[in-house]
């Protein structure tokens, strides 16, 4: 996994399936920095390269046999348990990627989709986790059937527009923002879910509190961390310092403008799209009037995100706990 995401890890322990909930706050934190090493054998095999399929792939460099979708696709992904579940659709293709909780794809399933208002099609094994078959046009609606469930994604025209100005503007909105909170919904599965309130002030200073779980404050080369409400803050190096606010993402591939509406009154822009460095799907809200980001899905391999964000560059200051 990249640094950015090892750095950002907290483990929870789920007391009834003993499964843990891994927070991946990207780029952000929790955890006190891990400054152990790896011993990595001096005769390590290369991975091999990915065989080429019908439609062409999305390259990750962080997993060249990531399932990624078809370049020219409408992506959307959902939580499907505790798998994500995406698609990638376009004229003649849909493409399903299924991760499973432990990261990469999730081999030897049956999956078959379902277009609006045409028959059942069995999708075809194109990698791990990869599952695909041909379409003859593009649905208004798409219900992918895994496990004996059905997952149904709603899809904009065909012709949905370009997004990439949109997540251009967004990225450079965050990246100038001198305060930021939000919340957040993280759950590995529909009951490992942590609630978490965010406060980040530029350039490297973020807090955190996890509802009736452990908190944070991070200020530079220190952090503060207490893994109770109750229990007693204990200080230590945070390295490499975090850069804050800054956006989830770092690549963008495939945006398109989903549509447009209102949300928490504003009027925003509905974009999806899929970061092949993370990897990881996306959907954003975004203002726009002023661009910035009012609300964040993103679904990874064991990592199911909902924040809504705000207020922005409101007069925070974070301090070293008392």
């Amino acid at each position: 996994m990249y640094l950015r995401f090892a750095a950002a890890i907290s483990a929870l322990a789920a007391a009834a399936a003993g499964i843990v909930v891994a927070v991946l706050l990207v780029r952000s934190v929790p955890g006190p920095t891990n400054t152990s090493t790896a011993t990595t054998p001096a005769a390590a095999a290369a991975p091999s390269a990915p065989t080429a399929i019908a439609g062409g792939r999305i390259a990750t460099p962080g997993d060249p046999h990531f399932p990624s979708p078809p370049p020219g696709a409408i992506v959307l992904a959902q939580e499907a348990g505790t798998r994500a579940l995406a698609i990638g659709v376009k004229p003649g293709l849909v493409r399903v990627s299924v991760l499973s909780p432990f990261g990469g794809g999730a081999a030897g399933l049956s999956v078959s989709v379902r277009p609006a208002g045409g028959r059942t099609l069995k999708a075809a094994a194109c990698g791990a986790g990869c599952y695909q078959t041909r379409i003859s046009h593009v649905p208004s609606a798409l219900t992918v059937l895994l496990a004996g469930d059905a997952y149904r994604f709603q899809l904009p025209p065909h012709t949905a527009p370009s997004a990439a100005a949109i997540v251009a503007r967004a990225t450079d909105t965050w990246n100038a923002l001198h305060t930021l909170v939000w919340h957040e919904r993280l759950g590995s599965s529909p009951t490992n879910v942590l609630h978490t309130l965010y406060r980040a002030v530029a350039p490297h200073s973020l807090a955190y509190t996890i509802a009736g779980r452990s908190a944070a404050i991070i200020i530079g080369g220190t952090r503060w961390d207490r893994p109770s409400p109750t229990a007693p803050w204990s200080s230590s190096p945070q390295d490499p310092e975090l850069r804050q606010p800054q956006p989830f993402w770092s690549g963008v591939t495939d945006a398109r403008l989903l549509g447009t509406e209102r949300f928490h009154g504003r009027p925003v822009w509905r974009v999806s799209f899929f970061d092949p460095k993370t990897p990881a799907w996306f959907v954003a809200k975004v203002d726009r009037a002023n661009g910035n980001t009012l609300a964040l899905d993103m679904i990874a391999a064991s990592h199911f995100m909902h924040d809504v964000y705000g207020p922005f560059d409101a007069p925070i200051r974070l301090r070293p706990p008392a």
